[in-house]
């Protein structure tokens, strides 16, 4: 095929963004505050990148089940915003983007890392990889397998003029910044960067910082919420994008209320359960997820030392029925044999997935979200809002590591969200076991 002559106009970029459509950089940077358009800068760039030719792109995400709603759609409407769907075929299984000249974007998550290090495009050789969402990442060590990838130039035969033509291999990250204890931070921006810097370049990193005041294609309505954001901490990294300093305590985003005038429209109903006994106390929570205002309500508890499986199952009991007609509980899988208690009780009870970093992933859920409100009438758990923080290293450094303490009702509450913290789908059947 022809070569492809690729003219984007100007006007369809914002200013910010328009003179890094070229930037060659080894490590590119975009980060800032919401709503900023560096996501969608970059789709246009890597479409854009890929019409002209001679460059392959390994996009990923710390999930992979999460790229298909975010970067996947954004090329996709870039694609279609601009007709030029004749040009390009989509797939979703594999996720990948082809363009007619026989370049490609591969989409996958960092979650499968071992089989993401042998991806092999079908034509030449991947010269980019793109990180959406980079601060989801907590190992460094992905990202240095990845750059090994990128070692040297790549080159390719422009069939028309026979030409020899280098292409420099870039990693690009994009992110709202989260904070200062974070590897991304200590690496790319520590002595380097200050609160008032806008950009930084030198000859192997480039990094641009942009707020939503650089998206003149945001409507009024977003921009309203953005300003009126009343956390300071909220303001200062998802408003104004600035890498924050949260101290110790983990969660900011907490409230007491009475909800008692709430609780009877409440139907998005879940429920968790953290086991203990005598050390520690069995927490139960019963919960209301608004996932349209992202607020999530805590609006029922219990807790208490030495109660048996029968006992809870008791309790449990009046607010979550039982039987086939109750509601599910998720556990604490790590007590399987508690468990099947309970379902032999008549409980629906089921175990929490947990796996490698679940701990933090619903950490980050939670602090994502819009506001927790707690029950007057929970105060256990209000308590355990308050006291819980990360731990800090000999030098008073805050670490990315939460105190295992005084964290039962939490966990539980974590239990309950997992398929949101990790963007999973909610399975259609649940089996829970056999009732005598």
């Amino acid at each position: 095929m022809p070569k492809l002559k690729v003219n984007f106009r100007r006007s369809i970029f914002n200013q910010l963004y328009y003179p890094f459509r070229n930037l060659t950089t080894r490590i590119q940077i975009f980060f800032g505050g919401s709503s900023s358009g560096k996501s969608k800068f970059l789709a246009q760039r890597d479409i854009y990148d890929l019409l002209k030719g001679g460059r392959n792109f390994l996009i990923l995400r710390n999930v992979a089940d999460t790229l298909r709603s975010s970067v996947y759609n954004e090329m996709r409407q870039v694609i279609d915003q601009y007709n030029l769907d004749r040009f390009f075929v989509c797939t979703v299984s594999p996720m990948q983007i082809t363009c007619v000249n026989g370049y490609c974007a591969i989409f996958k998550g960092m979650d499968e890392i071992e089989k993401v290090k042998s991806i092999i495009p079908p034509k030449g050789v991947i010269t980019d990889v793109r990180i959406e969402e980079a601060t989801e990442v907590k190992d460094e060590n992905s990202i240095k397998q990845l750059k090994k990838r990128l070692r040297g130039i790549a080159k390719y035969k422009d069939k028309k003029t026979g030409k020899v033509i280098e292409i420099k291999k870039r990693l690009t990250m994009s992110f709202n910044p989260i904070y200062k204890t974070h590897w991304i931070y200590k690496t790319y921006f520590k002595g380097k960067w200050t609160d008032e810097d806008t950009q930084y370049h030198d000859d192997e990193l480039f990094i641009l910082h942009s707020t939503y005041k650089d998206n003149r294609f945001l409507a009024p309505d977003d921009i309203k919420e953005l300003e009126d954001e009343t956390d300071q901490y909220f303001y200062d990294v998802y408003t104004l994008g600035k890498w924050g300093i949260l101290g110790d305590r983990i969660f900011n985003n907490f409230f007491s209320a009475d909800l008692s005038d709430k609780i009877p429209y409440f139907n998005y109903i879940r429920n968790g359960l953290d086991f203990g006994f005598s050390n520690h106390p069995t927490a139960y929570n019963r919960t209301h997820y608004d996932s349209k205002k992202r607020i999530l309500y805590i609006f029922k508890e219990f807790q208490g030392l030495g109660l048996t499986n029968y006992m809870i199952a008791e309790r449990l009991k009046p607010i979550i029925g039982y039987g086939h007609r109750g509601e599910i509980v998720v556990c604490d899988s790590a007590e399987p044999k508690s468990i099947e208690e309970l379902i032999q009780y008549g409980i629906n009870a089921i175990g929490a997935m947990k796996g490698k970093d679940s701990v933090n992933f619903g950490i980050q859920w939670l602090q994502g979200l819009t506001a927790i409100i707690i029950d007057k009438s929970c105060q256990n758990t209000l308590n355990e809002f308050e006291l819980y923080h990360w731990k800090k290293n000999k030098q008073g450094e805050v670490l990315n590591i939460p105190v295992d303490k005084d964290n039962h009702h939490i966990d539980n509450i974590r239990y309950q969200y997992e398929d949101e913290a990790l963007n999973l789908q909610e399975p259609e059947v649940y089996v829970v076991g056999t009732y005598n």
